[in-house]
């Protein structure tokens, strides 16, 4: 097939559905594709996470020429066309997102932000984050690499320059993306209420008027969340951070832990600045903390885990010391849950396992409940609310919006232009 200078996009996945997104811009003898993760898909309990069994189970699209030809896949899809340039962009570090990045064929060439691949490097040191690739040590990460904030990059005749966004993952990006015919704008996950809204409101500003808005839409996907009683009402990671202080001030006698999602490492770093106690990591993440931030925090090592060298001896505390704690610390807690003394608070912070539709949910909250340890739920959005993602499309104004990641794509408008609602694989010329 002789390739036409028009530019397409192909939706390859990320439509009706939140996350895997998967999406492909392609101009003359030049693709690039975004993101690389998988949909979440728990209930599944699938016997393994090899590529012919998400291929099945539609988490991931067939894709020609992308994965590693040693995985022996076989393209079953209808694209015929040949390109001599590949890239491969990372939005953000969540799995939805990075999920399958050591299953990408080892020539094609995958960029993120700096700080994404440092995080990346940081949670898959013991190879149990991303998909481990079967040709590689478990604790293989396949090379990326980190761009600064407005870095450009030349894939054939398209460019990408790499936008950073405010997101509940520290260094997520959007991508705006220049064909020689078309500007089309990929959002990313972002957000208008978190500790770096400058960063989503300066990319709107970079997007202004943009022939293509590919836009997230998260927030619009499900009903409002009743209260429950164990969930604080959030309004912004700054109201989050407020509340947590509170919940320690007001308990100054008793066990106090939480847990986070760790790619939100800017949540834990003002968690740290703001708390009345002294916060104690687990020390996979206090060395996530001194590599993003630069920062050594007190730390505990767990299951007699091996040492990291970059850590700072002198803020060890024992794990025997944490559980005899009511006055002093706050800490991270992972699991074993039952060493916790009964009678204490756990603060859960988007942390693992993220809710009701996880089966893991019902028995973490269990093992809590057996050992008489009060849950909180302490949650914020790493998503544009509803009016922000209004908000969003009106700074931008984009001449043609395609909602994507996002169950109810239609309740996603346009007054500026057009909307186009495109099916799993289906590509447009633009």
């Amino acid at each position: 097939m002789v390739l036409k200078d028009k530019t397409t996009i192909t939706f390859h996945s990320g439509i009706l559905t939140i996350g895997g997104t998967v999406i492909e811009v392609a101009y003359k003898d030049a693709h690039i594709f975004f993101d690389f993760g998988t949909e979440f898909r728990p209930e599944l309990d699938l016997p393994n996470d090899e590529l012919r069994t998400l291929l099945d189970n539609r988490l991931v699209p067939e894709l020609k020429d992308l994965y590693d030809s040693r995985l022996e896949y076989s393209y079953q899809g209808t694209d015929t066309n040949d390109y001599q340039h590949t890239a491969v962009f990372l939005s953000h570090v969540h799995l939805d997102h990075s999920r399958m990045i050591n299953y990408l064929d080892p020539k094609v060439p995958l960029y993120t932000m700096k700080e994404s691949k440092a995080i990346l490097n940081t949670l898959n040191q013991m190879g149990d984050f991303l998909i481990p690739s079967p040709f590689e040590a478990k604790n293989f990460t396949r090379e990326m690499i980190g761009l600064n904030a407005h870095d450009i990059i030349e894939v054939g005749e398209i460019s990408v320059e790499i936008v950073p966004v405010d997101h509940d993952a520290y260094g997520a990006a959007a991508l705006l993306i220049r064909t020689p015919d078309h500007f089309i704008t990929y959002t990313g996950d972002l957000r208008l209420h978190g500790h770096n809204v400058e960063d989503s409101l300066a990319f709107c500003n970079l997007a202004k008027h943009t022939d293509v808005l590919m836009m997230e839409g998260v927030s619009i996907s499900f009903p409002e969340r009743e209260e429950d009683g164990k969930q604080l009402k959030v309004l912004s990671e700054t109201d989050l951070v407020q509340h947590f202080v509170k919940l320690v001030a007001e308990n100054p006698e008793r066990s106090l832990t939480f847990n986070g999602y760790p790619a939100n490492v800017k949540r834990f770093e003002k968690i740290i600045e703001a708390s009345p106690r002294t916060v104690v990591l687990e020390a996979t993440m206090a060395a996530l903390i001194l590599e993003i931030f630069g920062t050594q925090v007190p730390y505990y090592y767990r299951n007699q885990a091996s040492k990291i060298a970059s850590l700072d001896t002198t803020l060890e505390i024992s794990y025997e010391t944490l559980l005899a704690d009511r006055t002093q610390y706050i800490w991270q807690i992972v699991d074993n849950y039952e060493d916790l003394p009964k009678g204490g608070l756990y603060i859960h912070s988007d942390a693992q396992p993220l809710g009701d539709f996880d089966p893991k949910y019902a028995l973490f909250l269990q093992a809590l409940a057996d050992n008489e340890i009060e849950f909180v739920r302490l949650a914020c959005s790493g998503h544009a609310f509803p009016d922000d993602l209004d908000k969003i499309i009106a700074l931008i104004e984009p001449k043609l919006l395609v909602p994507i990641h996002t169950l109810r794509p239609e309740k996603l408008e346009n007054p500026y232009g057009e909307r186009i609602l495109p099916e799993r694989g289906e590509r447009i010329v633009l």
